[in-house]
């Protein structure tokens, strides 16, 4: 009879023991909105790591330094960036409320790193290898003379289409060469001695040759 009296007892109180521990549980949520500064000329720190201690989650500030996150009060965030002092803030358990606004000021730091000594070959001939063996890059002057040469504008000029600039000129010439010789008889090239000479260099230069 006991027995009865105290499970039903425990099935009428069960409810309100889950409400109270939900509460609880809730009331132990916290969200911590804030921005990460410099301690001296307050200026916001972007990129700083923030994690709870002990639990494998956090976030990072953005580039205004404002980050956000969720923890349980009681908790401690660990504040972290390159260059500056590592700061802990623990959370009070008696906060009201889930939701709290924090200003994390950080003291820059000067790290010191380890000395560097560059050593030369350790023989002459590794040198005199690594000299011979260097691929020294043209200089301008050099870019520029090879990009001028003949032979390179030439075929740059046979196999790049006119722009809409050069189409333009070779248009305004015809129309003034046919101003030009208008009510007359334009000379024919057949009986011109410098268009036979053009042409015998170009045949000695190859350009008339089948290129496949």
């Amino acid at each position: 009879m006991h027995k009865k009296l105290i499970i039903l007892f425990s099935l009428l109180f069960l409810p309100f023991l889950l409400k109270a521990q939900l509460k609880a549980f809730k009331d132990s949520i916290i969200q911590i909105s804030g921005i990460t500064m410099t301690a001296d000329s307050l200026r916001a720190i972007p990129a700083v790591s923030i994690l709870v201690k002990g639990q494998n989650r956090g976030t990072i500030s953005n580039s205004q330094g404002v980050f956000s996150i969720v923890a349980f009060k009681g908790d401690t965030l660990l504040f972290s960036a390159i260059g500056f002092r590592r700061k802990d803030y623990k959370i009070p358990v008696e906060l009201v409320g889930n939701s709290y606004s924090l200003i994390q000021l950080m003291t820059e730091d000067t790290m010191y790193l380890a000395e560097t000594v560059i050593h030369p070959y350790p023989n002459k001939r590794e040198f005199e290898k690594m000299f011979v063996d260097m691929n020294i890059p043209n200089d301008m002057y050099e870019v520029a003379r090879k990009n001028n040469e003949q032979a390179k504008l030439r075929a740059m000029a046979r196999y790049i289409p006119v722009d809409g600039g050069g189409a333009y000129n070779v248009f305004m010439q015809k129309q003034q060469q046919s101003l030009y010789y208008a009510g007359q008889v334009p000379p024919q090239n057949i009986f011109n001695p410098l268009a036979w000479a053009q042409f015998i260099e170009s045949w000695k230069r190859g350009d008339f040759k089948r290129k496949d």
